[in-house]
């Protein structure tokens, strides 16, 4: 591979995921201000992974069959930079529907996923050694969406409408940039059925009693796991708010930093570990990080909350990155694209669509009503700023001083809220719920080390 490709991969791989950065991890601190309730919350964390069981069937039967690859993605990113930009106008409206804005949201979700494997795929079908080179490729991914969490704390986006016209902007950046890719003409021909897509003729794996237990522990595990995305950042704000020294884009950016570094010394704990007490070990780490939140969210334990956000790195690393090994060792060679297939749509898609919607509705449960009225307050200030910033009948002065002192109002509101919330009970019950599969996974899931297809 030439120095022009190497650079044309890395780049698209950091923009790749700069997109997805850029929104997802901030989205709800934003969203809250303008009427979004726990419950609409899980609906925005819900539709990612709906797009991801929809989107094989998109690269499976269209996409990789009919179309270069980079062309695909190009007017996949403008498009879903369009739907972002048709996004921000709802966002605007008053009063904001938080279903109206979800659809448009899970619209370029729709536009978006797709693009995740047709990456993976330009890269793959452009590197000389896919193992050696590959790898160094991707790694630009999780330094693009660290980069999002950091612009969005230097330009003071986190909690704003702009981090979704950041998202936007390098979409279609990204769609403009794709034309320029390595040609990567479709491969796939013949017939293509549904099952084959979605993996389903991997279900022989689940013979394997041991594989059997492994998916369901994966796809509960999922449950809690969607915890972290959806509500992790407001703890951070809470903190930020009263010490206003843990910007929240770059301290959650702290658990992709931590997955790198955590990627790096996998294999000497694996060769030590194995597959068993690497995946127990994962599973343990998601127990330690939400008693870290249930106990450090209360009180804004700075050390226990940080804590637990780079707790990611043991907990994606040795849960996902083991289980995606064990599944290769444990499929027939025939069927190995497909059993992967099978752990995402288990995993990311049914998992954590599942776990959205749980994590919501407990969320809802232990959001008592002083919570509620100060996010109402919350929202009403952030109405009336919006309207003075497009008023006439002040001077500059005048409106600048009037927009500072509702900030001041609308950042106190929101700590009162923020505070008002259950933190240990909404915490402790996702750390409970990973404990107990942790327990019945050491019990039940049996493996050997020489283990092989079954």
């Amino acid at each position: 591979m030439d120095a022009k490709t190497r650079v044309q991969l890395s780049v698209m791989m950091f923009v790749q995921f700069f997109i997805w950065g850029a929104w997802y991890v901030t989205a709800p601190n934003y969203l809250n201000t303008i009427g979004f309730t726990a419950n609409d919350i899980g609906w925005t964390y819900t539709i990612g992974p709906l797009a991801c069981i929809i989107s094989p069937f998109f690269v499976g039967m269209i996409a990789d069959r009919f179309f270069a690859a980079q062309k695909v993605v190009a007017v996949l990113h403008i498009l879903g930079g369009l739907l972002v930009l048709y996004a921000t106008t709802l966002m605007k409206a008053s009063p904001a529907s938080p279903y109206a804005i979800n659809l448009a949201l899970f619209a370029h979700t729709l536009a978006y996923f797709p693009t995740i494997a047709l990456t993976n795929t330009i890269a793959m079908k452009n590197v000389t050694s896919s193992e050696k080179e590959f790898p160094l490729i991707r790694v630009f991914g999780t330094i693009g969406w660290i980069a999002a969490g950091l612009a969005l704390s230097w330009l003071k986006w986190e909690t704003t409408i702009s981090m979704f016209y950041l998202t936007a902007g390098a979409a279609i950046a990204m769609g403009l940039f794709s034309f320029t890719l390595p040609d990567t003409p479709p491969t796939v021909s013949g017939k293509v059925t549904a099952s084959q897509i979605l993996g389903l003729d991997a279900f022989v794996l689940f013979k394997n009693k041991s594989y059997l237990i492994f998916m369901a522990a994966s796809m509960l595990i999922c449950i809690p796991l969607a915890f972290y995305y959806q509500i992790t950042s407001r703890v951070v704000e809470m903190a930020n708010l009263v010490t206003d020294d843990l910007p929240i884009g770059r301290t959650m950016s702290y658990g992709q930093m931590s997955e790198i570094f955590f990627m790096l010394v996998m294999p000497f704990f694996f060769a030590r570990l194995g597959v068993k007490w690497m995946l127990a070990a994962g599973m343990l780490a998601w127990v330690v990080r939400y008693a870290l939140f249930a106990f450090g969210a209360p009180a804004q334990v700075r050390w226990m909350i940080i804590g637990g956000i780079l707790l990611h790195g043991i907990c994606y690393d040795f849960f996902f990155v083991t289980g995606q090994i064990y599944t290769d060792q444990a499929a027939p060679k025939e069927i190995r694209a497909q059993a992967q297939g099978l752990l995402v749509l288990f995993t990311l898609g049914l998992g954590m669509a599942i776990g959205a919607n749980v994590a919501g509705r407990i969320e809802a449960q232990h959001t008592p009503p002083a919570s509620v009225a100060a996010a109402e307050q919350v929202v009403s200030k952030t109405a009336e700023i919006e309207k003075l910033k497009t008023a006439t009948n002040l001077t500059a002065t005048e409106r600048d001083g009037q927009i500072a002192a509702l900030e001041a109002d609308k950042n106190n509101a929101r700590l009162d809220s923020l505070r008002a919330i259950e933190w240990q009970p909404l915490w402790g019950k996702p750390a409970i719920f990973a404990a107990a599969i942790l327990l019945l996974f050491i019990l039940f899931f049996k493996h050997r080390r020489t283990e092989s297809s079954v």
